[in-house]
Formats: structure tokens, sequence, C-alpha cells
């Protein structure tokens, strides 16, 4: 299917730009990639800066050094019932901002659960910064990539979120440049020539996620608060704790602070030292009927 483009203004660049990516789908709602489509960010949508302390009420995860960690956001994809969505992941990294947390995507998580399609020997180098856009300057070795259609649309919301979320402004535009030049055809299957913006959350991201704790964090002592967002059917997220064998030790239900948007949501959970795997889904009235509730897990101890 071909479509024609928008034109959209790049916020802070002064010009008008035309951007498109062209692919077979993205997900059930997003069949056609386009590139700007507006210049603002995801209704719902909370962004976490890229170099901030542990939310606030939460424990900070122990570590030898007396350093506060430094938490950046980074995106990377996870199977659902819908198809491939963007997963969000907390991970402790340097104060370099975007360039670390391209690194990082690149790298990929530390979540099993999730993945990422990126070539891991591609090298970042330059991220340059402007009011109103990022460019991220990779190797060569970034145009490898095993994926199709619908992955491959994913990759390019999967470093534009990256880089949007580490730079502090989800409405920044994106461009992808290799090898000192725009990326042009990708992975043959998508082009990417001209910046790039968020999609709506709701097209592409998991619709239910923890972001405390992070994957393998400990905590100090309880209580242990447990937060994250989620697009939740009337604002329900259904949650569960179980140890290591599997066997649950808490369950219960928690409130997002809106319903069918994504919003925040927190509980506070009371365990004895131990090593534990929290669970949240989304509370599925169709019974089943539309497919397997997406789900996040994180494993986490407590100390004492």
């Amino acid at each position: 299917m071909n479509v024609t483009p928008p034109k959209v203004r790049v916020p802070g660049r002064g010009r008008w730009s035309g951007a498109t990516w062209r692919a077979g789908a993205v997900l059930a709602a997003l069949a056609v990639v386009s590139g700007c489509t507006g210049s603002s960010g995801p209704t719902g949508t909370t962004t976490v800066p890229a170099t901030t302390s542990a939310p606030t009420g939460t424990a900070s995860p122990t570590t030898e050094a007396t350093a506060e960690p430094v938490w950046a956001t980074v995106y990377f994809l996870v199977d659902t019932r819908v198809g491939l969505r963007l997963a969000r992941e907390r991970q402790d990294l340097g104060a370099d901002g975007v360039q670390d947390a391209v690194e990082a995507m690149i790298a990929g998580p530390v979540d099993p659960d999730y993945t990422t399609p990126w070539n891991p020997d591609t090298e970042v180098l330059a991220v340059t910064e402007e009011e109103g856009l990022v460019t991220v300057d990779l190797s060569g070795a970034a145009r490898t990539a095993n994926i199709g259609s619908e992955g491959a649309a994913l990759m390019i919301q999967q470093l534009v979120w990256t880089v949007t979320e580490a730079a502090g402004d989800p409405t920044t535009g994106v461009q992808l440049m290799i090898e000192g030049q725009p990326a042009g055809d990708l992975w043959g299957v998508v082009t990417w020539e001209y910046p790039a913006v968020r999609a709506e959350a709701m097209d592409v991201r998991m619709l239910v996620q923890l972001d405390v704790p992070a994957e393998d964090e400990s905590f100090p002592s309880a209580p242990v608060t447990i937060s994250g967002e989620a697009a939740a059917f009337e604002a329900n997220v259904p949650w569960r704790i179980t140890d290591t064998g599997g066997a649950e030790v808490a369950s219960g239900f928690t409130l997002t602070a809106e319903g069918q948007t994504f919003a925040p949501f927190s509980f506070e959970v009371d365990l004895p030292p131990g090593e534990y795997v929290v669970e949240i889904s989304e509370d599925d009235p169709s019974g089943g009927e539309a497919g397997t509730p997406m789900s996040d897990t994180r494993t986490f101890s407590i100390e004492g």
C-alpha cells in the first residue's frame, strides 16, 4: 500500500520536512508506517528522565559503592497477543544521557522476556542534540538485521522512544545516520530519510509495564513499593507475587490514575527476606477471547 506522508513541522527546526518509513505492518492498528505524524507526545505517556534517582517512595537498590544509581529508561521488544510491542526497562547506566541509552538498547535487555533486534556489533559514532532534534550516527553494522516488516518498523520506534526518553522530551524528532549519511533503505523493508517522532503509545507499547523493581533489583528491607504504568480496562491491574519455586505468596489488584490510557500505578508489599517474582497483567473481561492477556514480570530480592 502506498501512502503519501503528511508534511510535519520538526519542532525548533524552522522548516518543513516530510518523513516516511515503508513497511508492511507495525501492528494491527498500525498497518502502514509513516514518519512524523505530529509534534506532541501520546496522551497519558509519562516521561522518565534519562538520569534520575529511584522513584519517590521506593527503596534504592543495594550497591557496594556509595554512589547513587544513574537510572535510564531503555526500550526493547516483546511478543504479545497483538504482535510485537515496545517494553521499557530501567537500567543503571552512566551519565552520558542519550548515547548511553542507545548503547544499552543495542546491547540488549536484562529482562529475559525482552529482546532487541539491533546488531550487537553496532557502534554509536556520535549523538548530536539541538532544539527539537536529536541525530544519532551509527556504524555500518546497524544495516544488518534479520527481521520482517513488523519488527523493522518497531525497531525505528524502539530507537525513537529510547532517544526521546533519554533526551527528556517526548516531542523531539530523531534522525538516524549511518556512517555520517541518512539511513535511507534499511533491512530490506523500511526507509528512514527524515526525522521521525514517537508513534502513539497505544499503538506500539505493551499495555502493562513494571518500572520498579528493575530486573534482579535488591532492596535492603521491606516494605517495597512496586510501580509502573498501564493502559488498563477500568484502571484495574491485577498483580501477584511468587517465590522462586512458583508458589504464590501474595496477590491483589491496584488501580492506575486513569483507565483506558497510559497512567501510573503503585502498590506496597511487605514480605520477609527472600527472592521473589512480581507479575502484573491486563484485567481480562473477555475471559480469554481477546487472546492471552499482556503481562510483565520482574525478579527481585529483599535482604532483611
